[in-house]
Order: C-alpha cells, then structure tokens, then sequence
C-alpha cells in the first residue's frame, strides 16, 4: 500500500507539471499584453537591469545545486514549483502600452526553496516566455527578472517568515503570494517610471500613472493568487507531506 501510494504521488507530481507545462505551450492565441515587451526600455535602462539581476542569478544556481545535491528528492517539487510559476506568470491582462498584469505565481516557490531558488526558476520561466510565447523580451530580460523573480520572491519570503510564528501557516502563505505579486508589479511601475518620466512631474507621476493604472486589474489578481496558492498548498499538504517535512514546512506526526 505505501509503495502505491508514493507512486501515486510521484506520478501526480509528474502529470501536474507536463500538463502546466503543455497547456501554455499550446497556446497559439496573439499575445497582445506581457511583461515589459522586447526593445520597450531604453538600452541603457535594459543593461542597468541585467547588470542588477545577474549576480542574484548565480547565487541562486548555487542555491538550487545545493537542494538538488542533498536532497535529490525534491526535484519533482522543484519542477512543480517552476510550473506553477510559468502557468500563472502566463495568464495575461491587457492593462498599459508595454507591459501587462497578470499573477506571478512565485510565492509557492520561495516559501518552499527560498527566495535564491526562485531567481533561478523565475528567470528560467521568463525565458521561455519570451522564447516561446512572445511574452517579454531578452533585452528586457533583466528588468523582468529583477521584478518577478528576485523581489517578489524575496517579499514572499520575509511576509511568511514575519507571519509564521502567528501559527497561521496558511493565512501566511496567502499573505506571501498576494504581497508579492502587488511588489511585483511595484517594482514593474518603478522600472517604466525611472525609464519615461513625464515632462510635468517626472519620475513620481509617471509612478502614480503606472501604478494606478495596473492597481485596477492587479489588486484583485494578487487576491486569487493567494487564495489559489493556499489551495496548491493545501493539495501539497494531503500529498507531497513527506517532501514538506524534508523542508521543515511542516512538523512530522508524533
């Protein structure tokens, strides 16, 4: 019976992530709305944030050799998380010449590997969006990473850490997953802000305006990206224990 059952939950593991993993990479409608879009920052602006994003990158590779090597186990989870970060990161909402709103889905993966982890998954993610779906940009790149892949995770991080000894583990990683994507796209505004201030006001209106405008579609995105991570946990709560014990995410039964 305990045989079945770890076969069972390998093979959900596995099925999760190449459906994720299929159902994007079928989708063959024009993407009219995505992250910062190829060639929309100034080269210089560009470089800036490549330059920013590349160090997080290899201390993360370090991060993630470090996890795979000692416990080889949790690479189906690692996977997992990359997906749900893809999928999520994928779902596009028009809502500003140049860039979009959409969830980020980077909360599950820094609660789970740590917010180094998460540099390496989220750019990875953004990668192939931009290779395969048209989503973002390579030039961009950086400044996409820096935004959803290394700040958001970091927040995500620290909120469930601050929200942890509360024993409220659940309304912590909702926490996490929500006040990350709303950083994200804070960070998102900043970039576009300190790229194309205004005439009248500069750097501060041209935030405002950014802002204002993904506050209309991202408020109510970042609230179902908690509540539907609180659900993907609870899923991995009732299937995945064992790999959540190895994380100490979760107290083994006495």
């Amino acid at each position: 019976m305990s045989i079945f059952f770890l076969k069972s939950k390998r093979t959900s593991l596995i099925l999760i992530a190449v459906l994720s993993f299929y159902s994007i990479v079928s989708y063959t409608a024009p993407a009219y709305a995505m992250h910062i879009m190829e060639g929309f920052l100034p080269p210089g602006w560009a470089i800036f944030w490549w330059v920013v994003a590349l160090p997080f990158f290899v201390l993360g590779l370090r991060s993630l050799t470090r996890v795979t090597q000692a416990t080889p186990e949790l690479k189906l989870l690692l996977a997992l998380a990359g997906a749900f970060t893809f999928v999520l990161s994928a779902l596009k909402l028009p809502s500003v010449t140049g860039s979009s709103s959409h969830p980020t889905g980077t909360g599950l993966g820094a609660v789970l590997f740590g917010p180094l982890a998460m540099s390496v998954l989220g750019s990875l993610v953004l990668l192939f969006q931009a290779l395969l779906l048209a989503h973002g940009g390579l030039t961009t790149l950086g400044a996409n990473a820096f935004s959803m892949a290394i700040v958001g995770p970091f927040v995500a991080f620290w909120i469930y850490r601050l929200v942890m000894p509360s024993g409220k583990q659940r309304l912590a990683i909702f926490l996490a997953s929500a006040v990350a994507d709303l950083t994200t796209y804070l960070v998102t505004s900043v970039q576009l802000a300190l790229a194309f201030p205004t005439a009248t006001g500069g750097f501060m209106a041209s935030f405002i305006k950014f802002a204002g405008i993904f506050a209309v579609t991202q408020v109510p995105l970042a609230i179902s990206e908690g509540f539907l991570t609180v659900l993907v946990w609870n899923w991995l709560s009732s299937y995945g224990r064992q790999e959540l014990k190895m994380l100490n995410l979760i107290k083994p039964e006495s």
